[in-house]
């Protein structure tokens, strides 16, 4: 694909910020006998402290709107947030008339998302269930975790 190609696709991912570590298992290398040295042990929080979530998009161009997501995400959020934020930062990124929509997760391509972009957006890429993360919006997310954990957060709404 030509460069000019690129330049106008809008990449939309959301990304989840734990505030209190990862919400995943941990893995650590330790030698026999040693999992009860202080500097082994980890402290942890019940139910993880909690966690936001977060919807943007970006281009070649710049960044667009972020929206901050309160409870579980399903496609009818989703949804909802592409109605409120997706054209705006199209044009505030000087692309409405001619931006493709890259979207890859399930929930993203659900039957009304699909629908509603077909009406609303002048071109969709279409992704693959299972394709290569292509998404460079990943990067962003992972910058911007990066330098959340350089701060000592105690809430969500510290985040």
């Amino acid at each position: 694909m030509p460069l000019e190609f690129w330049n106008s696709v809008l990449f939309v991912d959301e990304s989840k910020y734990n505030v209190f570590g990862s919400d995943g298992k941990q893995m650590v290398w330790r030698k026999p006998n040693s999992e009860l040295e202080m500097k082994i042990l980890a402290p942890s929080v019940e139910h993880g402290g909690g966690s936001q979530m977060v919807l943007g998009c970006m281009s070649a161009v710049g960044v667009g709107n972020s929206h901050f997501i309160d409870g579980m995400m399903d496609k009818y959020k989703y949804l909802d947030i592409l109605k409120q934020n997706l054209k705006q930062s199209a044009e505030k990124m000087l692309i409405l008339s001619h931006y493709k929509l890259y979207q890859d997760d399930p929930k993203h391509n659900a039957h009304i998302c699909r629908l509603w972009a077909l009406y609303h957006c002048p071109q969709v890429i279409k992704t693959a269930a299972q394709s290569p993360d292509l998404n460079p919006i990943k990067n962003i997310w992972d910058h911007l975790n990066n330098r959340i954990r350089k701060f000592k957060i105690y809430s969500k709404n510290e985040l």
